[in-house]
Protein backbone atom coordinates (compact mmCIF):
# COMPACT_ATOMS: atom_id res chain seq x y z
CA UNK A 1 0.00 0.00 0.00
CA UNK A 2 1.25 3.05 -0.82
CA UNK A 3 0.09 6.43 1.12
CA UNK A 4 -2.12 9.11 -0.53
CA UNK A 5 -2.30 12.43 -0.17
CA UNK A 6 -5.78 14.33 -0.08
CA UNK A 7 -4.53 17.93 -0.61
CA UNK A 8 -7.09 20.33 0.68
CA UNK A 9 -6.80 23.77 -0.53
CA UNK A 10 -10.56 25.72 -1.73
CA UNK A 11 -13.54 23.39 -1.63
CA UNK A 12 -16.78 25.58 -1.62
CA UNK A 13 -19.19 22.50 -1.08
CA UNK A 14 -19.65 18.93 0.13
CA UNK A 15 -19.98 18.12 -3.28
CA UNK A 16 -16.64 19.47 -4.34
CA UNK A 17 -15.23 17.76 -1.32
CA UNK A 18 -16.73 14.54 -2.06
CA UNK A 19 -16.14 14.64 -5.23
CA UNK A 20 -11.74 15.08 -4.69
CA UNK A 21 -11.94 11.47 -1.47
CA UNK A 22 -13.77 9.59 -4.95
CA UNK A 23 -11.06 10.16 -6.75
CA UNK A 24 -8.49 9.53 -4.31
CA UNK A 25 -9.43 6.58 -2.85
CA UNK A 26 -11.37 3.02 -2.78
CA UNK A 27 -15.02 4.37 -1.74
CA UNK A 28 -16.60 6.52 -4.51
CA UNK A 29 -18.29 10.12 -4.24
CA UNK A 30 -21.65 8.80 -3.23
CA UNK A 31 -20.80 7.05 0.06
CA UNK A 32 -18.33 10.23 1.02
CA UNK A 33 -21.56 12.38 0.76
CA UNK A 34 -23.39 9.72 2.32
CA UNK A 35 -21.62 10.13 5.17
CA UNK A 36 -21.22 13.84 4.81
CA UNK A 37 -25.22 14.14 4.86
CA UNK A 38 -26.04 11.70 7.87
CA UNK A 39 -26.49 13.72 11.42
CA UNK A 40 -25.79 10.41 13.00
CA UNK A 41 -22.37 10.11 11.51
CA UNK A 42 -21.57 13.72 12.22
CA UNK A 43 -22.67 13.54 15.94
CA UNK A 44 -19.81 12.22 17.31
CA UNK A 45 -18.11 15.53 16.35
CA UNK A 46 -20.45 18.07 17.33
CA UNK A 47 -21.04 18.95 14.01
CA UNK A 48 -24.15 18.95 11.54
CA UNK A 49 -24.59 18.51 8.17
CA UNK A 50 -24.50 22.32 7.95
CA UNK A 51 -21.22 22.77 9.94
CA UNK A 52 -19.51 19.66 9.22
CA UNK A 53 -17.19 21.37 6.45
CA UNK A 54 -15.75 24.42 9.15
CA UNK A 55 -13.59 21.51 10.32
CA UNK A 56 -12.00 20.98 7.28
CA UNK A 57 -9.10 22.87 7.15
CA UNK A 58 -6.98 22.96 3.98
CA UNK A 59 -3.65 21.11 4.37
CA UNK A 60 -2.20 17.81 3.12
CA UNK A 61 -3.66 14.53 4.60
CA UNK A 62 -2.25 11.20 3.84
CA UNK A 63 -4.24 7.95 4.19
CA UNK A 64 -4.11 5.11 2.65
CA UNK A 65 -6.48 3.87 -0.51
CA UNK A 66 -8.65 1.50 1.33
CA UNK A 67 -9.44 3.91 3.97
CA UNK A 68 -13.20 4.37 5.12
CA UNK A 69 -15.38 8.01 5.20
CA UNK A 70 -14.99 7.89 9.01
CA UNK A 71 -11.80 7.63 9.09
CA UNK A 72 -10.90 10.26 6.94
CA UNK A 73 -12.85 12.46 8.69
CA UNK A 74 -11.25 11.57 11.77
CA UNK A 75 -7.79 12.30 10.76
CA UNK A 76 -9.13 15.48 9.59
CA UNK A 77 -10.93 16.44 13.22
CA UNK A 78 -7.76 15.38 14.96
CA UNK A 79 -5.95 18.17 12.64
CA UNK A 80 -8.40 20.34 13.28
CA UNK A 81 -8.58 20.11 17.12
CA UNK A 82 -4.65 20.82 17.15
CA UNK A 83 -5.51 23.87 15.59
CA UNK A 84 -7.63 25.10 18.05
CA UNK A 85 -5.68 26.19 20.48
CA UNK A 86 -6.59 27.46 24.12
CA UNK A 87 -5.35 30.77 22.80
CA UNK A 88 -7.38 30.56 19.54
CA UNK A 89 -10.51 29.51 21.56
CA UNK A 90 -10.29 32.61 23.58
CA UNK A 91 -9.86 35.16 21.23
CA UNK A 92 -12.91 33.30 19.08
CA UNK A 93 -14.42 33.71 22.82
CA UNK A 94 -13.60 37.66 22.97
CA UNK A 95 -15.27 38.18 19.43
CA UNK A 96 -18.87 36.78 20.55
CA UNK A 97 -17.98 33.50 18.56
CA UNK A 98 -17.40 29.71 18.27
CA UNK A 99 -14.99 28.22 16.46
CA UNK A 100 -17.29 27.29 13.46
CA UNK A 101 -18.70 30.69 13.77
CA UNK A 102 -15.06 32.31 13.23
CA UNK A 103 -14.95 29.48 10.07
CA UNK A 104 -17.83 30.41 8.60
CA UNK A 105 -17.35 33.80 8.87
CA UNK A 106 -13.49 33.34 7.26
CA UNK A 107 -15.38 31.70 4.71
CA UNK A 108 -17.24 34.62 3.99
CA UNK A 109 -14.55 36.84 3.80
CA UNK A 110 -12.18 34.30 1.65
CA UNK A 111 -14.27 34.82 -0.98
CA UNK A 112 -14.68 38.51 -0.73
CA UNK A 113 -10.95 39.39 -1.41
CA UNK A 114 -7.43 37.78 -2.09
CA UNK A 115 -5.28 40.79 0.10
CA UNK A 116 -3.88 39.56 3.17
CA UNK A 117 -4.32 43.32 3.93
CA UNK A 118 -7.80 44.01 3.78
CA UNK A 119 -8.85 40.41 5.49
CA UNK A 120 -8.70 41.96 9.07
CA UNK A 121 -10.79 44.73 7.97
CA UNK A 122 -13.63 43.36 6.08
CA UNK A 123 -13.55 40.98 9.27
CA UNK A 124 -14.39 44.07 11.49
CA UNK A 125 -16.99 45.39 9.04
CA UNK A 126 -18.90 42.10 9.77
CA UNK A 127 -18.45 41.67 12.95
CA UNK A 128 -19.71 45.36 13.38
CA UNK A 129 -22.99 44.41 11.41
CA UNK A 130 -23.56 41.57 13.72
CA UNK A 131 -23.04 43.46 16.65
CA UNK A 132 -25.85 46.13 15.47
CA UNK A 133 -28.03 43.46 14.33
CA UNK A 134 -27.58 44.68 10.96
CA UNK A 135 -27.90 41.74 7.81
CA UNK A 136 -24.47 40.83 6.56
CA UNK A 137 -25.47 41.59 3.17
CA UNK A 138 -22.83 39.52 1.68
CA UNK A 139 -22.23 38.87 -2.45
CA UNK A 140 -20.47 35.72 -1.91
CA UNK A 141 -23.48 34.29 0.20
CA UNK A 142 -25.64 34.69 -2.45
CA UNK A 143 -23.88 33.13 -5.57
CA UNK A 144 -23.33 30.37 -2.67
CA UNK A 145 -26.93 29.79 -2.44
CA UNK A 146 -28.00 30.08 -5.94
CA UNK A 147 -24.94 27.26 -6.64
CA UNK A 148 -23.60 30.18 -9.32
CA UNK A 149 -19.83 30.69 -8.76
CA UNK A 150 -19.53 32.45 -12.10
CA UNK A 151 -21.45 35.18 -10.97
CA UNK A 152 -19.15 38.73 -11.68
CA UNK A 153 -22.28 41.10 -10.51
CA UNK A 154 -24.68 40.61 -7.93
CA UNK A 155 -28.32 42.14 -9.37
CA UNK A 156 -31.36 42.84 -7.25
CA UNK A 157 -33.15 39.81 -8.76
CA UNK A 158 -30.03 37.57 -7.54
CA UNK A 159 -30.74 38.88 -4.07
CA UNK A 160 -34.61 37.67 -4.09
CA UNK A 161 -33.55 33.47 -3.40
CA UNK A 162 -34.77 31.87 -0.61
CA UNK A 163 -32.13 30.22 1.29
CA UNK A 164 -30.43 30.85 4.77
CA UNK A 165 -27.52 31.38 2.93
CA UNK A 166 -28.57 34.99 1.44
CA UNK A 167 -27.43 37.07 3.90
CA UNK A 168 -28.99 39.94 2.42
CA UNK A 169 -32.95 37.96 3.57
CA UNK A 170 -31.74 36.18 6.62
CA UNK A 171 -30.12 38.19 9.96
CA UNK A 172 -26.73 36.63 11.46
CA UNK A 173 -24.54 33.83 10.07
CA UNK A 174 -25.22 31.63 7.31
CA UNK A 175 -25.73 27.47 8.47
CA UNK A 176 -22.40 26.61 7.30
CA UNK A 177 -19.50 27.99 5.52
CA UNK A 178 -19.38 28.91 1.94
CA UNK A 179 -15.88 27.65 1.17
CA UNK A 180 -12.83 25.97 2.84
CA UNK A 181 -11.40 29.22 4.03
CA UNK A 182 -6.99 29.68 4.20
CA UNK A 183 -5.75 29.48 7.41
CA UNK A 184 -4.86 32.95 7.29
CA UNK A 185 -8.53 34.34 7.03
CA UNK A 186 -9.51 32.64 9.77
CA UNK A 187 -6.45 34.33 11.64
CA UNK A 188 -7.52 37.52 10.28
CA UNK A 189 -11.01 37.04 12.28
CA UNK A 190 -9.51 35.78 15.02
CA UNK A 191 -7.11 39.11 14.90
CA UNK A 192 -9.67 41.44 13.75
CA UNK A 193 -9.09 45.01 14.79
CA UNK A 194 -11.39 47.09 16.59
CA UNK A 195 -12.92 49.41 13.89
CA UNK A 196 -16.31 51.95 13.50
CA UNK A 197 -16.24 49.99 9.91
CA UNK A 198 -20.19 49.29 8.51
CA UNK A 199 -19.30 49.45 4.63
CA UNK A 200 -16.64 48.39 1.92
CA UNK A 201 -16.25 49.05 -1.43
CA UNK A 202 -14.29 47.00 -4.13
CA UNK A 203 -11.68 49.30 -6.18
CA UNK A 204 -11.35 48.67 -10.08
CA UNK A 205 -7.93 46.55 -9.10
CA UNK A 206 -10.03 44.48 -6.70
CA UNK A 207 -8.61 45.77 -3.55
Amino acid sequence: QDPVNLVITKLRTKEDFAALTGKKFEFDSAAFMQFLNSNDSLSKYLLDTNTIMTAVLPDTYTYFWNITPSRVMEKIMKANQVFWTADRLNLAKAKGLTPQQVVILASIIEEETNKKEDKGNIASVYLNRIQKGMRLGADPTVKFALRDFGLKRIYNKHLAVESPYNTYRVSGLPPGPICTPQLETIEAVLHAPETNYLYFVAKADFS
